[in-house]
């Protein structure tokens, strides 16, 4: 009988985890760039920025995490969607400036390494990564027996984008009165508000993820589990189209910003790309509100101006744009297959997002 390494035994199986990750090359194929330098699984991952391409070029960076929408996954033991979740939130976190994903890196923490556990949520970051023209250039898995529940991991990302310094969106420097907020549709609750949202449907209202409710497709932990939707290539497509290469005679940009619906919702999100001098206000009914938030609104039992502040309410990104153009960019927009609608406009103010 083969004896049992001491780490092993301690709860960490160095060899299982060499054997998982020699799966590696293979799946993140579909992720490679010609910019990307070495093999995964170097001490560090390598990129080579092709400073040809830029005047300027500006990089941006974000991390991040899921959050307890993990909950929902070891519940259905579903984790292929997490790991897309993750880049497609940070996708979009630097997308509000206008900058195209580079490279991503991953976290993954867990009590015991389950292969199969690993390679779902490794093949999510892979295909959303490819599906964003982003690298996965590297990451950690790390085995900390005690420290986490049976059957759970936490993931966190980093993601790095580039762009050009004259082509960065900046709101507080370009919005004006007048300016019309276009809402572009989320999935649903994309990684945030699950504290409240598994407290209101499983604790208020004794719901199982296996439940089915009127107007949802599939159960309800289907329903939350939905993935995160990657905005990043059509805020490209609307940048290109719409912001072409300024010249001394142009009037300025016809997409003035963007707004990532996270954590805060609208409230806190949109002042944070907003003029001091300057309001945006949310009409309310303006979007067609996705079943799973009607749910949240009629029998959730909290305050609707909270909801706004905690939920997306079926808006995953807000695009503000210059009057003149708002029905030519909604117009695009929908023809990228993305369902959106005029939901509000700019007004003189104390740069706060209103939700009326």
């Amino acid at each position: 009988m083969k004896h049992q390494k001491a780490y092993a035994a301690a709860g960490v199986d160095i060899d299982l985890g060499n054997k998982v990750k020699a799966t590696l090359p293979q799946l993140l194929a579909r992720t490679h760039r010609r910019e990307v330098l070495g093999k995964v699984g170097g001490f560090g991952g390598l990129f080579a920025l092709d400073v040809k391409k830029y005047r300027q070029p500006i990089l941006v960076s974000s991390v991040d995490g899921v959050g307890t929408k993990l909950k929902i996954a070891f519940a259905l033991d579903q984790h292929d969607t997490i790991g897309a979740d993750l880049v497609n939130h940070c996708v979009n976190d630097i997308a509000v400036l206008g900058a195209e994903p580079l490279f991503f890196l991953d976290y993954l923490g867990t009590g015991t390494l389950e292969p199969h556990v690993f390679t779902d949520i490794i093949k999510g970051f892979a295909r959303a990564c490819a599906e964003n023209g982003c690298a996965l250039i590297g990451g950690e898995t790390a085995q900390m027996p005690g420290f986490y529940q049976k059957g759970e991991y936490d993931v966190s990302g980093t993601i790095v984008g580039v762009v050009e310094k004259s082509r960065m969106l900046n709101g507080q420097k370009t919005i004006r009165r007048g300016d019309v907020a276009i809402g572009i549709a989320s999935s649903g609750l994309h990684t945030n508000g699950y504290s409240l949202g598994r407290k209101i449907f499983f604790d208020q209202l004794k719901l199982k993820p296996s439940s089915r409710l009127p107007g949802l497709k599939g159960t309800l932990g289907q329903a939350l589990l939905r993935e995160h939707v990657s905005y990043g290539p059509l805020v490209q497509k609307l940048l290109k189209r719409f912001n072409p290469v300024r010249t001394s005679a142009s009037r300025g940009p016809a997409i003035k910003a963007f707004a990532h619906i996270t954590g805060g919702g609208f409230v806190d999100n949109l002042p944070r790309v907003l003029p001091r001098t300057l309001d945006v206000v949310i009409r309310k009914g303006s979007w067609e509100m996705p079943p799973l938030f009607k749910i949240i609104l009629e029998q959730g039992g909290v305050p609707e101006e909270e909801l706004y502040q905690v939920f997306n309410m079926g808006i995953g990104m807000v695009g503000i744009v210059s009057a003149d153009q708002a029905k030519a960019a909604l117009k695009f927009i929908r023809a990228q297959k993305h369902p959106a609608w005029i939901i509000g406009e700019v007004l003189k103010g104390r740069g706060e997002a209103r939700v009326e």
